[in-house]
């Protein structure tokens, strides 16, 4: 079935929406959350760090920045979703978002690191404007990239595949930023850690803007509604969540892997540093963890063989497996190694394939509704997201300031429990609810393809 898009760059066109995703196409696709991890990254692993040990601002107080910001970077989502589904220029409905929001976000991000001299007060304003910005244009630039994907192609195969070039992609940004950070830092800031990142953040930045805009110009979105690309009301939008049961699953299984990922990665730093006293491995394992590289480029041949939903509960036991393994290994660093290494490569597999599983609701909105709302129900299930991330963030922090945390000095053990708890026994506990929420919450009607496949008829009779 051909329908007719028109891109200001490739011209009038007719595409098949269930045709193969280019090579470049899929290249720059992932190039796009390259980008955004190199400045993500960097926010969501150092960012207390640098409030509480750099700027000097106290734990609590940073975990209920962390928290709040993110509660009102919920609301950005599923107004950008509206926006994105009203979005009708020659470029698609999501590209464009990415072009607008770019500049500013490169910016915002780096002003969120200068760290400049303030009271006490002044510094907690200031954190709270530039944190709050950054948030909020980050889900402007990665929120489209979010709903790109069900409106590249109709190909359940090849989204899969896209999707896994956007997760490797993502995964290189953040390997990039743990593997050069805190030597860029050191080096820098000769021994100004605050000035250190602040021209680190300026490097990152820079080049994730270059980023997006190759994302931008070599990405097509092909896939339209029976209604075609026009904008779809909000109230008609909605129908789109209506019964829609694994949109639901969706959303509380992101709040709790990201509560989950972001906890840990908050917490890291915080474990390497005065749990274990071996700060000088910092750099090491965050890289090591980076090996969820392996689980997501297995995402693409496993779909093949095993369901979706399978390999992300697999993925997910795999991963408390790994965090008991750091458990065992005390200060033992080869083990450490080893647990990251193992749980890292099974969270690739929920990392690999949790977009997809957001794109598939797109189509199970439709088929239940007959309201195609990428925008909507993609950005309304980021919330979810956030919330988890805000949570995740905001957590440790919470209970570094619960046990007593001072920034620098030696930890009491009430202190070094609750990193603990941070760093491995809460991400154990949060696994395990969303492997149950998998079991018991994201449930279909029938298989995906037999839904695709009479949306396609659909498409096909329309026209």
């Amino acid at each position: 079935m051909g329908v007719k898009v028109n891109d200001g760059l490739a011209g009038s066109q007719t595409m098949n929406s269930n045709q193969k995703i280019p090579l470049l196409e899929k290249i720059s696709y992932g190039l796009g959350d390259t980008g955004s991890n190199l400045i993500y990254t960097v926010i969501t692993t150092y960012l207390t760090f640098y409030f509480t040990d750099i700027y000097g601002i106290g734990a609590a107080a940073v975990g209920t920045l962390m928290l709040i910001a993110r509660l009102v970077d919920m609301i950005d989502s599923p107004i950008l979703g509206i926006l994105i589904d009203k979005t009708n220029t020659r470029w698609g409905k999501s590209r464009p978002w990415i072009l607008w929001s770019c500049i500013p976000f490169s910016i915002v991000s780096i002003l969120l690191f200068m760290g400049p001299e303030l009271s006490a007060s002044g510094k907690m304003a200031y954190a709270y404007i530039f944190y709050i910005a950054a948030n909020v244009l980050y889900a402007a630039v990665n929120n489209p990239l979010q709903t790109m994907l069900p409106s590249m192609t109709s190909n359940i195969q090849e989204k899969t595949v896209a999707n896994t070039f956007r997760m490797f992609g993502g995964q290189i940004g953040g390997l990039i930023v743990n593997l050069t950070l805190l030597p860029l830092v050191a080096y820098l800031g000769a021994g100004d850690d605050r000035k250190g990142f602040f021209y680190a953040m300026i490097i990152f930045s820079l080049t994730a803007l270059v980023l997006f805009f190759i994302t931008f110009f070599n990405t097509r979105e092909r896939v339209q509604g029976v209604s075609g690309n026009e904008a779809i009301p909000v109230k008609e939008g909605i129908k789109a969540i209506k019964g829609n049961l694994p949109w639901i699953g969706i959303c509380l299984f992101g709040i709790t892997m990201y509560t989950m990922f972001i906890m840990r990665l908050s917490a890291a730093i915080y474990y390497m540093t005065y749990y274990i006293e071996k700060p000088e491995i910092i750099s090491t394992v965050n890289t090591i963890a980076m090996s969820s590289l392996l689980g997501i480029l297995a995402v693409p041949f496993l779909t093949k063989k095993f369901s979706k939903k399978s390999l992300v509960i697999t993925g997910l036991a795999i991963n408390i497996v790994g965090q008991l393994i750091i458990f065992m290994a005390g200060s033992n660093v080869a083990l450490i190694i080893i647990g990251t290494i193992v749980g890292s490569v099974g969270m690739g597999l929920p990392s690999g394939l949790l977009f997809v599983l957001k794109a598939d609701t797109v189509d199970y909105g439709e088929w239940k509704s007959g309201v195609r709302a990428p925008g909507i129900l993609m950005s309304a299930s980021g919330v979810a997201n956030k919330l988890g991330s805000g949570l995740g963030s905001a957590i440790p922090v919470w209970l570094l300031a619960a046990g007593g945390y001072v920034a620098k000095q030696q930890q009491t053990p009430e202190a070094l429990r609750m990193i603990a708890l941070s760093y491995i026994w809460l991400p154990v506990i949060l696994g395990a609810v969303a492997i149950l929420v998998m079991v018991f919450v994201y449930k279909w009607e029938k298989p995906h393809a037999e839904i695709v496949a009479e949306l396609e008829a659909r498409r096909i009779s329309k026209n």
